[in-house]
Formats: C-alpha cells, sequence, structure tokens
C-alpha cells in the first residue's frame, strides 16, 4: 500500500513536492518553521486541496474517496486539536469509531481499550477532557486516532506537550504500528528522533522538497547545514544518536 504525492503545489506554502510514502514505515517530515510540514500533511490527509497535483492512495486518487472511506483509511491528529465539547477521555476516544459505524460492538469497544491501554489512559477514562494536563489531553486526543485503527497514521508534532516518558513509549507504539503494516507519517522537528525512529525522511524548505531518503542520508550534518542554517554534528552509535549544535 502506498500514499503518494505527486507534483503538489499550493499557493506560498507547496511548491511541486512529490513523495511516495510505503505502508509499514515510519516517514518523518522535517524542516525550519513555515518550511510547508504542516501543509503537506494536511494534503496528504485530504483536508488541503492543492491547486495542482494530486494525491494518490494505492494508486488511485485521493479525491474520489468519500469522507467516510478516507476516514477509514486515513487517521489525521493536526498540530493544534480542537475539542468541542466536554466529554470524557473515554467518550472522546470512542469518536475515533465514527467512521465505522454499524461495526460489532465487541470489535468497538476492543478498539476504544487498545488505544486507551495503548496511550496509559485507563485510570482516566472517566475525567473530563478539561481537567486534562496538557500532555494528558495530547495523548486523548492521539488514541481518538488511533481508535480508529487507519491504514495509514498522519501525526503533526504528536511528541509536542509529552513527557520523556509517554513521548518514548508514543514512538514505540509507531514503531510497532508500523511494524503490522501502518503507515506513520509524523511532522517532527526532533531531529534526534526522526533519525533514531524514522525509516524514512523528507526535508522541506521554503515549499520545495531538498532532500528525501534514510535518515542518515536526508539528516546528514550538510543538510542541516544548508537548510536550518546551523552547524551540527551527530554524536554517538547508529539508534541512539544525539545533535550536537556548533
Amino acid at each position: 500500500m502506498s500514499l503518494a504525492a505527486q507534483d503538489l503545489s499550493l499557493a506560498g506554502r507547496l511548491s511541486q513536492v512529490s513523495a511516495e510514502l510505503r505502508s509499514g514505515e515510519v516517514t518523518a517530515i522535517c524542516g525550519p518553521n513555515g518550511a510547508g510540514k504542516s501543509s503537506l500533511l494536511a494534503v496528504l490527509a485530504g483536508l488541503l486541496v492543492p491547486q495542482s497535483g494530486q494525491v494518490l492512495l494505492d494508486g488511485a486518487p485521493l479525491s474520489a474517496l468519500s469522507p467516510r472511506d478516507r476516514a477509514r483509511a486515513i487517521g489525521y491528529l493536526p498540530q493544534v486539536p480542537e475539542l468541542a465539547w466536554d466529554v470524557t477521555v473515554e467518550t472522546l476516544v470512542s469518536l475515533g469509531r465514527l467512521p465505522w459505524k454499524g461495526a460489532p460492538a465487541p470489535e468497538t469497544q476492543a478498539a476504544i481499550e487498545h488505544a486507551l491501554a495503548a496511550l496509559d489512559l485507563e485510570n482516566l477514562r472517566r475525567r473530563p477532557v478539561t481537567r486534562l494536563s496538557g500532555g494528558e489531553r495530547a495523548r486523548a486526543l492521539m488514541a481518538r486516532v488511533l481508535a480508529t485503527k487507519p491504514r495509514w497514521l498522519l501525526a503533526d508534532e504528536p511528541l509536542a506537550n509529552l513527557d520523556l516518558a509517554h513521548g518514548a513509549a508514543l514512538v514505540r507504539h509507531f514503531r510497532a504500528a508500523a511494524s503490522e503494516g501502518t503507515g506513520v507519517v509524523l511532522v517532527l522537528h526532533d531531529l534526534a528522533t526522526a533519525m533514531n525512529h524514522a525509516d524514512r525522511v523528507l526535508v522541506l524548505d521554503r515549499g520545495e522538497l531538498v532532500a528525501s531518503g534514510p535518515p542518515a542520508e536526508a539528516l546528514a550534518e550538510s543538510v542541516i547545514e544548508r537548510v536550518w542554517q546551523v552547524q551540527a554534528r551527530w554524536l554517538g552509535d547508529v539508534g541512539t544518536q544525539a545533535l550536537a549544535i556548533a
């Protein structure tokens, strides 16, 4: 299964971006502020319509899918999610099952329980979302996406607001989801997380795709200096590298 961007352009945000993403992989989208990362993710999710180009899901135009089929295939977490109602955590997570309305009740409940457990929310299931900390709310919103059990999981800065333990646990969950065949696409500012945990990295700069490939290539020190305008050096062993800024 694949999710492909073909010559995507969006005024002032994207310029002829093409990339083919593969299921079973974690792809990180990186770049400086204003590079077009969130815009690209929203276009891939079908929530922004490009001025030119198209998104293909398994070779077919994403735009041809019904909203319900698209919601089943692609789970999307925006950078600043909005909460319309003050519901409990469990109710919020259950909203992720709406695209599967009519599914057997045991299947629905199992998906909800799995999402609650994955984000360490079982003890908070009955707490209103307005009484959550910022990190707890971020985990609850991510659990809502996971409950859908989409074929593609797209998340914009999912590790922001999370403490070290919950951030590491979520990264492990993304890796586990990819190993089970889910395509995972993450917008990340933390280049070390992308280097150590992504299978592939896309680097955007001023709306253009300037690097794409394995992390060691796409996030090479020369690329970081050219795109982020800083001198940096990777330290440590593969899989546990840290980035030192000069």
